[in-house]
């Protein structure tokens, strides 16, 4: 829901900047972090690495349509939560992505490239979102995709999908160099339609069943109490995960970003002949 409301308002506020059209291309690394099943108390025990590309088109001093392509890597472990229930359920997963947003950014402050004064400011950004992604599991030191294991029961065909739609929205901090370049640092927040980033949403399935579609293996990656050597908890119908709320990860990052353009100047008045 934030990220619908952020998105509405970018879209619906209007402010008349000065003038500076131009384009801005850059790069960011910085680290990314899950939240979800895994993860509902937004710890940072798990951090990944991230990096992104940025390209803004500015209408003026304070408005822009902002384009990124995002990559990285996040993952969750539940033998590092204080919970019981996700100590004795014992998944864990790690999947790399891979995103794209469109949307506006909106600068709090004029930015003027090259000034003296106006040369910072906060900002704003909400748009929509595409990510891949492909969840997996270790299991004896070999990395396994989850997705057509089915580890849910979900039957051949009706595999969670490996691309979801979603918002893109953060805010962050700019300051010019000089004319050209500047520094940024960003928050960005992918709120997505999914609650399969981490492979857990639901219940389990009925293992025998499971077992004669996809194996052991989708058996032993579906359930892995029983590694801890307590009775297996993954019992048909019973909770595996929560599907009320949907997964989200957030990138934090910094970068470099360069301007193109010409400042425009208001045009002079001209007496009549």
């Amino acid at each position: 829901m934030k990220g619908h409301f952020l998105l509405f308002i970018l879209l619906t506020f209007s402010l008349q900047g000065i003038s500076q059209k131009g384009f801005e291309f850059g790069g960011f690394i910085g680290v990314s972090n899950y939240i979800g099943d895994f993860n509902p108390d937004f710890s940072l025990k798990t951090p990944g690495p991230a990096m992104a590309a940025i390209g803004r088109y500015n209408f003026n001093s304070r408005t822009s349509l902002r384009l990124d392509f995002g990559a990285g890597r996040i993952s969750g472990k539940d033998a590092l939560s204080d919970n019981s229930f996700q100590q004795a359920r014992n998944l864990s997963f790690r999947t790399d992505y891979i995103d794209a947003s469109l949307g506006f950014e909106f600068n709090f402050f004029n930015l003027i490239h090259g000034s003296r004064d106006q040369f910072y400011t906060p900002y704003i950004f909400g748009g929509l979102a595409l990510a891949y992604y492909n969840p997996k599991a270790n299991l004896n030191g070999d990395w396994h995709a989850l997705r057509y294991l089915g580890t849910e029961g979900q039957r051949e065909g009706n595999e969670y999908a490996q691309i979801a739609a979603g918002t893109a929205y953060g805010f962050g901090m700019k300051v010019d160099f000089n004319y050209e370049w500047s520094f940024n640092a960003e928050l960005a927040i992918r709120q997505l339609g999914t609650d399969y980033l981490d492979d857990v949403s639901t219940v389990y399935p009925n293992m025998p069943e499971l077992e004669m579609r996809h194996g052991v293996l989708a058996v032993q990656l579906s359930d892995r109490s029983p590694e801890l050597g307590i009775e297996p908890i993954g019992a048909p119908g019973r909770q595996r995960g929560d599907s009320r709320d949907n997964d989200m990860y957030y990138t934090f990052r910094v970068g470099i970003v360069y301007y193109i353009g010409l400042l425009q100047c208001p045009s002079i008045s001209r007496p009549h002949s």
